[in-house]
């Protein structure tokens, strides 16, 4: 029995059982903010007591030695999983797209080009033709040509469209609810410290797979690029929950996922490289240099994984492989700067036709029939899609196509050239010549698909299915820059004694790519649309090789994004993201308004004071009624009501598990216990109850500014720091708190926006 002396000194062991940390203490609620000084606190004492261990013994040596190789074991595992992942998809897609115009008699589980392969009937000029593969009017009827067939053949396709997308919606509203969309904007804000829980979790990852395949292959016009970081961080996810060290530290789980978001452009467009300057660029809030290695690390194993797989059959790992190799001529970079224009007109419409869309959809009827819109939206781009050749196909076959270059031995349309028969020169060398019938059919129909996918993209993206955005943009680009690309070529052709054309095109020479504009404009594109520059050009040039053309598509960047920023600043993840009221303080954005903190700091004049606890004078009865009156994430604690001095910063969530676990553990808590925050017991009658230590839990080194600091200088801390809140005070008393969600607000209200569309924590 204690002494009634040892019970105030507070020496008796019961009250330091808080000392011991208890389940769950420092974790977050759903959609709350994490505090990253907090987070990285806590991790370099973590490696502190690792470090000082180790020294103890071999077994804590080897403990230690595999604490710290466990980054990059989960980089390996991460790296692996999502080239599998991504192979696997582009195996499927391959099959279930060319499902929908027919099988493969052989083997029914081959695509139509694997089917042709295979067979020893495929002669070069038709290898798109062979007995195995049969579309469904052969199958169904015996005939091929005929209206009957064609109108069959049609029928089966918008069937079999309807059937991949209905299935794909179904999947996603009834299992997860989350594998909707491309995933980027959500990404980007959980990078920066926002909690979704479930989002990056064991179903969403199963489910966003399986329908990524079938909305791609339904023909619907979006990608699988940007839904393939989503799949590859819910990996990371799923991997960071196999070690403590990433599991119990939100801020160190936030490092593997920029290297996930990595690796999943790197399997997306095998760019390596492009995808490190992806997650640097446009997805990561905080990327340390050891995350720039980590990130090269894991792009590199799944890059390695999806070449071992070799899901496109050519033994490479780009998806658009260009073989051209002709230079390029200073006069060329008018229509490269011209198509950047495109690029960053197109970007602005469709960022602007897109929120719309979205907004309609949250605010309207619209939003409740989400299965009803993507049976139509099928349904239209099926019905509008099969009669062009250039929209029937998959988007990556018909970019694939306009990067190409006629060769001597190409079949499609696009090479349609009329030949002189008086041409003795080597193959690989062909002139510039004039075109074609099929040449001027290919554009008409270009020219269609071109209005197509401009149209119907902006209806697309955002819908709940799977919608990456990506390659519908280069697919406009590309398109665009074809039809750029043949009416320069037939310009040169035609006039080649002109002044401009005649420093560079002699007759009978090959000086114009038509292939180059489309990759130019595909590049102009997605700039455009998501306002990357950088890891932009390294991956357009990783995706199809053309090392020599780093400049045309620099110049087409560049001019994409300052013809686009001059309409508007945010790119369409951050339109998303602003649409969806994140809690997102974009590093990009500039803050230039004179306010001070005191401005923005709550409570304001006439609001009630500020909600505080006491060092040492507030009873469990108070701070569990102060918790039930109050919302706020967490309370500052003084040394009293009359001098308002601050001690330090408690968490809610903290309090709340404090105290349950004492009234659960502790004998003596009763309500009118007095709870204190500071190294000794109050000195208290015996009469009183068990006191309650809680300084475990207190945050003694709160971030606090002065009421004069200017609010810019207050975001760019919030921002560099990742703060959740600060505490604003005066000559060291304290006037009020400035969360990040206040912040935000004084941001859109500077801007005229909705200072209520921020809507969490």
């Amino acid at each position: 029995v204690l002494t009634p002396g040892e019970e105030m000194n507070g020496s008796g062991n019961l009250m330091d059982f808080l000392d011991e940390p208890f389940p769950d203490v420092g974790t977050y609620e759903d959609f709350h903010t994490i505090d990253w000084l907090r987070e990285k606190s806590r991790d370099t004492d973590r490696h502190r007591k690792i470090t000082s261990k180790s020294k103890e013994s071999i077994w804590e040596f080897v403990k230690s030695l595999l604490d710290a190789w466990s980054g990059w074991v989960v980089m390996l595992l991460i790296g692996l999983l999502s080239g599998t992942l991504a192979g696997v998809i582009d195996l499927a897609v391959d099959w279930m797209t060319d499902l929908k115009e027919g099988v493969c008699l052989s083997a029914f589980w081959y695509s139509h080009e694997q089917c042709c392969w295979t067979s020893n009937e495929t002669t070069f000029d038709n290898r798109d033709k062979c007995p195995q593969w049969q579309t469904w009017s052969e199958l169904m009827t015996g005939h091929t040509q005929g209206a009957g067939g064609y109108l069959l053949n049609y029928f089966l396709y918008i069937v079999w469209a309807l059937f991949f997308s209905f299935l794909a919606v179904s999947l996603v509203r009834v299992f997860a609810p989350y594998a909707c969309g491309s995933g980027i904007p959500e990404i980007k804000t959980i990078l920066s410290g926002f909690i979704i829980r479930g989002y990056l979790g064991k179903w969403t990852l199963l489910i966003k797979t399986v329908t990524l395949v079938l909305a791609v292959s339904s023909g619907l016009s979006l990608g699988k690029e940007g839904p393939l970081v989503h799949v590859a961080c819910c990996c990371g996810n799923l991997f960071c929950s196999l070690f403590s060290k990433y599991s119990k530290n939100e801020g160190k789980r936030r490092e593997v996922l920029s290297a996930a978001a990595a690796a999943g452009v790197s399997v997306a467009f095998g760019a390596p490289i492009g995808g490190v300057l992806f997650s640097l660029e446009e997805v990561s809030y905080y990327f340390p240099l050891k995350t720039l290695w980590r990130s090269f690390f894991a792009a590199l194993v799944a890059a390695f994984t999806l070449r071992s797989i070799n899901p496109f059959g050519n033994s490479r790992l780009v998806l658009f492989y260009v073989e051209y190799h002709t230079p390029w001529y200073m006069a060329e970079l008018v229509p490269f700067i011209l198509l950047g224009v495109f690029g960053g007109l197109w970007g602005t419409l469709f960022i602007r036709g897109n929120i719309a869309w979205c907004r309609r959809r949250k605010t309207t009827q619209l939003g409740k029939y989400p299965v009803l819109e993507v049976i139509v939206v099928t349904g239209i781009t099926a019905i509008l899609a099969f009669p062009n050749p250039y929209t029937r196909r998959s988007t990556s076959e018909l970019i694939s196509e306009l990067f190409n270059d006629c060769g001597a031995l190409e079949s499609s349309q696009l090479c349609d050239y009329v030949n002189d028969p008086n041409m003795t020169r080597p193959l690989d060398d062909i002139p510039d010549r004039p075109a074609g019938p099929g040449v001027y059919t290919a554009l008409w129909q270009l020219a269609l698909a071109l209005i197509f996918k401009i149209i119907i993209t902006i209806f697309t993206f955002g819908m709940k299915i799977p919608s990456g955005l990506f390659i519908p943009s280069m697919a406009v680009g590309a398109i665009a820059g074809r039809i750029v690309g043949i009416a320069v070529e037939q310009m040169a052709y035609h006039h080649h004694d002109w002044i401009i054309f005649k420093n560079w095109c002699r007759p009978g020479a090959d000086c114009v790519t038509p292939g180059l504009y489309a990759m130019v404009g595909a590049a102009a594109c997605l700039g455009g649309v998501t306002r990357m520059t950088v890891s932009l050009v390294v991956i357009m040039f990783e995706l199809t090789g053309g090392l020599e053309y780093i400049v045309p598509l620099m110049a087409a960047a560049v001019t994409s994004k300052w013809v686009a920023d001059a309409f508007g600043k945010e790119g369409i993840y951050e339109a998303h993201i602003q649409l969806n009221g994140y809690p997102f303080l974009d590093v990009k954005d500039e803050f230039t308004h004179r306010t001070l903190a005191t401005d923005v700091m709550r409570p304001r004049r006439g609001e009630p004071p500020l909600a505080v606890l006491t060092q040492d004078s507030t009873t469990v009865e108070d701070v569990e009624a102060l918790i039930k009156e109050t919302d706020y994430n967490g309370f500052p604690v003084v040394v009293s009501r009359e001098s308002e001095r601050l001690i330090g910063f408690v968490q809610r969530r903290d309090l709340i598990l404090a105290i349950k676990n004492a009234r659960q553990k502790q004998d003596g808590v009763v309500s009118n216990s007095v709870v204190y925050f500071t190294e000794d017991a109050p000195q208290l009658p015996a009469s009183n109850p068990q006191p309650l230590k809680l300084r475990r839990i207190l945050n003694l080194s709160p971030f606090t500014v002065t009421d004069h600091t200017p609010m810019e200088t207050v975001v760019d801390i919030f921002r560099k720091l990742g703060l959740r809140q600060c505490l604003v005070t005066r000559s060291g008393r304290l006037l009020g708190i400035i969360t990040k969600k206040d912040v935000l607000r004084h941001m859109a209200q500077m801007m005229n926006q909705d200072p209520e569309s921020i809507m969490f924590n």
